[in-house]
């Protein structure tokens, strides 16, 4: 079978190849030969080039360089005209540069260089259509010598220049530094990318195509914690991953520590709610701990000491119902909106219950759940079936509106995103951007109608979505995924909580109305359930 003249190379051999046919060979040769120079293995790459008769670089390469070096400067001009795939403008840029250098050389010889550097301003570079302003900068430079280059600074300058007009022109000129590393990086990049498990953070090698096994994902339950006397409403990891919380309805939290071997001891038992404890939240800096009871003021507790060290109530008789602490862990925001006949507010504190600032008023919404960005930018409330957004400290506010009741909020880990739970059995995965019209995704398989359930974004790079469930499942998604990847069964009742820790991808905690908190491991062997209590 014939081949066309552009599909042989110069010595007679298929120029494209790959099991596709995508892959040019001279450009593969000389991406190879490039990356063999900058790893060191100079001899290796000139062997390479003169066994495969494919230089590194064009003729029309060294040319330039010898000319741009030499000074020789119409001839630099001749060759520029000469590259192909050169357009108009990107042509009369890289003749700009060329007269440019020899310009501003010019005038670092002095007064001597002034007439043929005026001839070089308005003969060469005014001519090619340039941006005025550099003109005139130019021609300014005749009277202040701003950017003459000094006869003892003219190799450097050249080199740089050189560089300059490389960087102006089509890849076929001069191979990239680190192209093949980026290559080679980028396909990786994309198999991870598109592998459904990926989560551990192994190492990925060259010699196979990448693909995690399903065990990767925390399925195993190691451990039933089981410190509570009823239902297990809340719980959440500490941001060091050290650490995990949990409430109930007994009106408890327990402060569990996380163990190298991945098992969980009970650190603190913290009493003093009178009513069930809803949520809790953990200071960034994982010192101190917020507890909120359904009607009842927040406390802050100590960690290390296990000790209440303030109890923060709104005034006017409002009831916390939602907080969140700021990425500084000196401030924190609390929603309240009871009684109905007072009106609704939205607050921030510091640590000695002083409050700082307030919006009040009909247009705050009746929030449910609140959260800050780690960047400090966004406050985040959820009420009824809507995302309202305020920048911070005064900025703009804008609303997403959602066609269900919005049950809880969860952000993810960058702060870029965040997810809702629905009470329509759906959980919709929101960019964090005023231009967001639609949901980036929506997970669908889990049950939910008649409670609050909370999920989160967890895993490697905040890769994965779990959530609670009615019918007493764990379910987790791929971010990019509609349908679960995996259904983790073991508890009796609803699962009302999930948390994954975020320095350990490996490990996932599901609280539940059977009075347990549940911990799930990824697969290392043979794990053997502990009971806890």
């Amino acid at each position: 079978m014939e081949m066309h003249a552009s599909s042989v190379s110069s010595h007679g051999e298929a120029r494209l190849g790959g099991e596709r046919g995508l892959v040019d060979r001279e450009e593969l040769v000389r991406v190879i030969a490039q990356s063999l120079y900058s790893l060191g293995y100079r001899r290796a790459a000139a062997a390479l080039e003169a066994e495969s008769g494919v230089p590194l670089y064009p003729a029309e390469h060294d040319r330039l360089l010898f000319d741009v070096m030499s000074g020789r400067w119409d001839a630099c001009v001749a060759a520029i005209r000469a590259v192909a795939g050169l357009g108009d403008r990107e042509r009369a840029a890289a003749e700009f540069l060329v007269w440019r250098g020899h310009f501003l050389e010019l005038l670092g010889i002095g007064d001597a260089g002034l007439p043929r550097a005026r001839e070089v301003l308005w003969r060469r570079i005014a001519p090619l259509g340039v941006d005025r302003e550099c003109v005139h900068w130019l021609a300014r430079a005749m009277v202040s010598c701003e950017g003459a280059v000094a006869p003892d600074a003219v190799v450097g300058w050249r080199i740089g220049l050189f560089l300059d007009l490389v960087d102006a022109f089509p890849p076929w000129f001069h191979v990239p530094s680190g192209r093949l590393e980026l290559l080679v990086e980028n396909a990786v990049v994309k198999q991870v990318s598109s592998c459904v498990y990926h989560n551990l953070p192994d190492e990925v090698t060259l010699f196979e195509d990448h693909k995690c096994p399903e065990e990767q994902i925390p399925s195993k339950c190691s451990q039933i914690l089981c410190g509570h006397n009823n239902e297990v409403w809340f719980v959440r990891f500490s941001n060091d991953g050290n650490y995990l919380a949990s409430s109930s309805s007994d009106c408890t939290a327990i402060i569990w520590k996380v163990e190298e071997d991945d098992t969980l001891t009970k650190k603190h038992c913290l009493v003093g709610h009178k009513n069930p404890i809803s949520f809790v939240a953990w200071s960034p800096n994982d010192r101190m701990l917020l507890t909120c009871g359904n009607g009842e003021s927040v406390k802050l507790w100590n960690v290390a000491t296990g000790e209440c060290s303030l109890k923060f109530s709104s005034s006017v008789g409002h009831i916390i119902n939602s907080c969140a602490w700021f990425p500084n862990s000196e401030k924190i925001v609390c929603a309240s909106c009871e009684p109905e006949s007072s009106p609704k507010r939205i607050f921030t504190c510091d640590l000695e219950g002083q409050e700082l600032e307030s919006w009040v008023g009909d247009r705050i919404p009746k929030v449910s759940d609140i959260a800050v960005t780690p960047d400090s930018k966004h406050l985040i409330c959820v009420c009824s079936n809507e995302i309202w957004i305020r920048e911070l400290p005064k900025g703009r506010e804008w609303r997403i509106r959602e066609q269900q009741t919005i049950s809880s909020l969860s952000l993810s880990g960058d702060g870029q995103s965040l997810i809702v739970n629905l009470n329509s059995q759906e959980i919709h995965l929101w960019r964090i951007s005023e231009s967001s019209t639609a949901p980036d995704n929506k997970f669908k398989g889990h049950k939910q109608g008649k409670f609050v359930i909370r999920s989160c974004f967890g895993g490697s790079n905040s890769l994965f979505i779990a959530s609670g469930s009615e019918d007493s499942q764990v379910y987790i998604w791929k971010r990019h995924l509609e349908t679960p990847i995996k259904v983790l069964y073991g508890h009796s009742l609803t699962v009302n909580c999930v948390s994954w820790n975020p320095a350990k991808p490996h490990m996932l905690a599901s609280a539940s109305d059977d009075r347990t908190v549940r911990i799930w491991l990824a697969h290392k062997g043979s794990h053997r359930t502990r009971l806890t209590a």
